[in-house]
């Protein structure tokens, strides 16, 4: 066995060292100091873990918190961005139930619309054929040159009243 592989089942070997899965791991560490010292120093952590106790809480705790917490709830958010984050985050949304439905209504009806729209219920009116499509852009094409050339007419040479003065 590896020492990757025997590092990997220190672990193991210290929860449960009864295991006959790790017969191997056991020859490994009498045979290797730098995997034996790794397995000696989990076993001395886990030793002074067992011995550690946690502090018990003050007998006040329970009351101060719930102070705190209601201090806390009870301050007014800073910023706008705050204000609307804490509304957010900690409402029941009643108030955001109008909106919400007026916008839900409005999506509905531009969804319908446009399904509508799309799926051929629309009722325009018939398409010419491409021949008289042409004839057509050809009229509107001449209007506008005709119109262009009364315009160039209109600016004509304008002749001016007063001539500048000689002397």
């Amino acid at each position: 066995m590896s020492c990757k592989d025997c590092q990997t089942v220190l672990l193991d070997l210290l929860l449960d060292p009864g295991a006959p899965t790790h017969a191997a791991a056991r020859r490994h560490l009498a045979s290797c100091p730098k995997c034996s010292l790794e397995f000696e120093s989990l076993e001395a952590t886990f030793t002074l873990l067992d011995a550690w106790k946690a502090p018990d809480p003050s007998p006040y705790f329970d009351q101060k918190l719930a102070v705190r917490l209601r201090e806390e709830q009870a301050k007014a958010p800073e910023g706008w961005l705050e204000r609307l984050k804490s509304r957010l985050l900690f409402n029941t949304g009643r108030q955001f139930r109008p909106a919400l439905a007026g916008a839900l209504a409005l999506i509905l009806l531009v969804g319908g619309g446009t399904f509508a729209n799309l799926s051929g219920f629309s009722h325009s009116r018939p398409q010419a054929s491409a021949a008289v499509q042409d004839l057509q852009i050809l009229d509107k094409n001449d209007q506008a040159l005709q119109a262009m050339d009364q315009l160039l007419q209109d600016d004509g040479p304008v002749e001016d009243n007063a001539a500048p003065p000689t002397s």
